[in-house]
């Protein structure tokens, strides 16, 4: 009788245990942006290029800083983008710290050539002048952009603007994201080459 006891006193625990463990589940919620389309994203969006890590209430992070992304769980050698595209010079682009900011307001100057993706604010005439052309008129530009970004624009070709808008970490090439993420508030970086042609960026905010 006492073993008969014992045994259901215990199957008692076991049930009163499982039943506590699914009381309080919670499934894991996402951490990070979520990848998929938004109505209201913007050509600053990602895309999704980013995946994004399930954890607990993401929501609570107690920081100010925006949630977490999966990149926040690497070391600052290990970033998905280090090593892969180059500089201006031919050496690797480095991996971004894990400071950077996640989004940055910056201005651009355009310098275009043929061949390069036409800008959507470019007009309908491609450029004619060549890639070695374009990057010794972005060097040229570049002084002027040092210290009055807002006649160096007027410079540049249609798509240059004194504040294009915010951009979130992961949508540009690892080259033109490394300069302009690395920058100050305030500095001037470049000229950087990409897809679009040679840009010089100032980050505004």
């Amino acid at each position: 009788m006492q073993r008969w006891a014992t045994t259901l006193v215990g199957l008692a625990v076991v049930v009163l245990a499982v039943w506590l463990v699914a009381h309080n589940f919670q499934p894991p919620r996402p951490i990070g942006h979520d990848p998929s389309p938004h109505p209201s994203a913007s050509a600053t969006d990602d895309g999704g290029g980013l995946m994004f890590a399930l954890g607990g209430d993401a929501g609570n992070s107690g920081s100010d800083a925006g949630p977490m992304l999966l990149t926040d769980l690497l070391g600052p050698d290990l970033r998905v983008d280090a090593g892969t595209g180059k500089m201006l010079d031919g050496t690797a682009v480095p991996a971004l710290p894990l400071t950077v900011p996640r989004q940055v307001r910056f201005g651009v100057i355009l310098i275009s050539y043929a061949g390069a993706q036409p800008s959507a604010a470019g007009g309908s005439r491609p450029p004619t002048r060549s890639k070695a052309d374009a990057q010794a008129l972005a060097e040229k530009i570049l002084p002027t952009a040092m210290h009055d970004f807002h006649a160096a624009v007027q410079e540049g070709d249609g798509g240059s603007s004194d504040d294009i808008g915010s951009i979130r970490l992961g949508v540009l090439e690892p080259a033109p994201e490394y300069v302009l993420f690395t920058l100050g508030v305030g500095a001037v970086g470049g000229p950087v080459d990409t897809p679009r042609g040679f840009w010089i960026v100032k980050r505004l905010e």
